[in-house]
């Protein structure tokens, strides 16, 4: 392990060491270790399935280590709780939210510690205003009455980061905290971790994003196989060389772009138009295309793809496949018409999470595997063995609960389920949120094998290199209206960024 920062006390606050934990068979963490320093914001990096879970879930009180040890203050500690973890001070905002959806914002932030006041009577009225005390540090506007069910992934994440807040936690731990906010919402929590930082708190930063852990942290551990490989200053490190520690090899091309011919319009949109949420959006997608749609959270991209499906209603405009007219609110009709959906949550709306990998992926395809209306479960196994073998699924067996695998597989899981419709045209949302550098290569790489064997693709996303670097042209959106149009060769950043940022709406 690397020295403490400069400027930093060399005593850690809290420090793990050779770390060990097992499920059964399954070695999920061989050897971690990491020191966190207060006054200090520390990256924890590695592919998805290096341990990095595992390890903030030790920390956490979720699981107990089988070997090694966990300082906190010099002092060995070992939780078996996650209200010990609390009661010591260390506060962790998990990469999917985990808020109940039927309670309010504010009976979120305070579950299992509201103020009471006379009588013994929880004091409504502290909760409320602490909340929006949080929100205007923040400097974002939640209804802190409002039922959390319904709100954006934006919205949940920012609800998490105040309960964490709300702790005053000597220990923060934030894991892919940043993976669904705009860039705007994503400065604004760093000025917020700064701060927590200034006050002498002690920061673990988990992201794939390396642009956000070189402009945030101050040092960074590196995990590969469930084991520590290296902690580096951020001032002396690269990204190269942290992918290379981080995948055991050199990622040559991180958006591998393969060249396809570009046919006729398969998916065409005309003035598709739901009040409030979006406004007369047209577009087209040809085959062989892959077409970026970009903007800023909230500016409407799920919603229209949600609505092209069939998922959400819209008031007016058409949807046409291959020429023909999608009915409105058809899911199944636009699956049957050869249209594939995988949304960005795909924890929520992507899987079954207590069902096997072979059970999630023959979802789809069950009426077609299905023999005088009986479903043969070797045909079913054999279907998933088939296209998770083609995805690289990494898992220990096809009857593992889908819930149970790293955020990467799971995205490779939700690919094939529906990649087993042999669909001509793939809306996806956020393809690599929450994926490690690894296996957004190899994700990127399917997108592109796709299009070149003739597939549209019509693909959402927030991160500006991805949209710039796979996409043959790049629409835009900003408050639910295109405004900007670029083909490859003419999506800069700037102009694309442009077209999200300011007032304008696409002419033509």
């Amino acid at each position: 392990m690397s020295a403490a920062p400069a400027g930093i006390d060399a005593e850690p606050l809290l420090r793990l060491r050779d770390v060990t934990k097992t499920f059964g068979a399954v070695v999920a963490l061989r050897s971690g270790s990491i020191d966190l320093h207060a006054g200090s914001i520390h990256a924890l990096i590695g592919e998805n399935g290096a341990g990095k879970s595992t390890l903030v879930k030790i920390i956490a009180g979720v699981h107990r280590r089988d070997s090694g040890e966990v300082l906190l203050d010099a002092e060995e500690v070992d939780f078996s709780s996650t209200a010990q973890s609390k009661a010591a001070g260390i506060a962790v905002i998990y990469q999917e939210p985990t808020l109940f959806p039927d309670l309010s914002v504010v009976e979120n932030i305070f579950m299992g510690r509201q103020p009471t006041g006379a009588l013994g009577r929880i004091d409504r009225r502290a909760m409320r205003d602490e909340a929006l005390r949080i929100f205007e540090r923040l400097g974002v506007r939640i209804d802190p009455d409002r039922v959390t069910d319904g709100l954006s992934i934006a919205d949940q994440q920012l609800i998490e980061i105040a309960k964490a807040i709300s702790l005053d936690a000597r220990v923060l731990i934030m894991d892919e905290p940043t993976a669904a906010l705009s860039g705007v919402e994503v400065e604004r929590l760093f000025q917020v971790a700064r701060s927590l930082r200034d006050e002498g708190r002690a920061i673990m930063f988990i992201s794939h994003r390396f642009d956000e852990v070189f402009a945030l942290c101050d040092t960074v551990t590196v995990m590969r196989d469930g084991a520590y490989v290296a902690t580096t200053a951020i001032a002396d490190t690269s990204a190269d060389a942290l992918v290379r520690q981080m995948v055991g090899r050199d990622v040559a091309e991180l958006f591998p772009k393969l060249p396809a011919e570009i046919g006729d319009v398969v998916l065409r949109v005309d003035g598709l138009t739901r009040a409030g949420v979006f406004r007369d959006v047209s577009l087209e997608v040809r085959a062989g295309e892959i077409v970026g749609l970009a903007g800023l959270v909230g500016a409407g991209r799920s919603e229209v793809a949600r609505a092209i499906f069939g998922v959400d209603p819209y008031d007016s405009g058409t949807v046409t496949v291959h020429g023909r007219r999608l009915p409105p609110g058809e899911p199944r009709i636009a699956a049957e018409r050869g249209l594939a959906l995988v949304p960005e949550d795909r924890r929520r709306q992507g899987l079954v999470l207590d069902q096997s990998v072979t059970r999630n992926i023959a979802l789809t395809i069950r009426g077609a595997l299905a023999r005088a209306g009986l479903l043969r479960e070797r045909a079913e196994a054999d279907a998933a063995r088939r296209w998770a073998s083609r995805l690289a699924v990494k898992t220990g067996a096809l009857d593992t609960e889908a819930g149970t695998l790293s955020g990467g597989n799971q995205q490779k899981v939700v690919l094939a389920k529906w990649l087993a419709t042999e669909p001509t045209v793939l809306l996806i949302d956020e393809p690599t949120r929450g994926i490690d550098v690894g296996t957004k290569s190899e994700v990127h790489r399917l997108l592109s094998e796709l299009a070149q064997k003739g597939m549209a693709v019509l693909m959402i996303s927030s991160e500006l290199p991805e949209v710039l670097g796979m996409a043959d042209r790049v629409l835009v959106m900003r408050e639910g209206r295109l405004t900007g149009e670029f083909v490859r060769e003419e999506a800069t950043p700037e102009a694309v960024m442009h077209a999200a940022t300011v007032n304008a709406e696409l002419v033509g």
